[in-house]
């Protein structure tokens, strides 16, 4: 087999419909535009959910759910994963980001959750704390501060 001799199977490739060519093809005289009416015409178009001027479907349904668009998006990130820096390391966003554990395109900050334990005293700067967070953290020598 090479390149050359490959061949589609029969019947996969259909040509094309030839529209107005006799009464005989099936898409004669109107070409299935059907008789008369805004799409009968020459240049006809209208956009995608358009209905002849009824109220179109989209605008007719209810909406629902609530988008903020100023909402703060925070990155969880647990306790435990901050394991990974050296003792007395000031944890930041950035650092955090930089090391790939809050990951998020449009994230905002960072809320560190208590999840784990902690074998480390560290310097975490975060937009958010969690209460276990907070305790675990002081608990093992470090310090939390927030960062708005």
């Amino acid at each position: 087999m090479k390149l050359h001799t490959l061949k589609p199977s029969r019947g996969a490739k259909r040509s094309k419909t030839r529209l107005g060519r006799g009464r005989a093809s099936g898409k004669g005289k109107t070409s299935g535009h059907g008789h008369k009416g805004q799409m009968a015409r020459s240049g006809a178009n209208h956009r995608v959910a358009f209905e002849g001027g009824q109220m179109p479907l989209y605008r007719r349904l209810p909406k629902r759910g609530f988008n903020h668009e100023k909402a703060v998006v925070l990155v969880p990130v647990n306790v435990s994963s901050l394991n990974r820096f050296d003792a007395g390391t000031e944890v930041t966003f950035e650092l955090l980001q930089q090391s790939g554990l809050a990951r998020g395109g449009k994230a905002d900050g960072v809320k560190i959750l208590g999840n784990g334990t902690l074998e480390k005293k560290l310097v975490v700067k975060a937009q958010a704390f969690s209460a276990s967070a907070v305790e675990k953290i002081k608990a093992a020598g470090g310090e939390c501060t927030l960062v708005s």
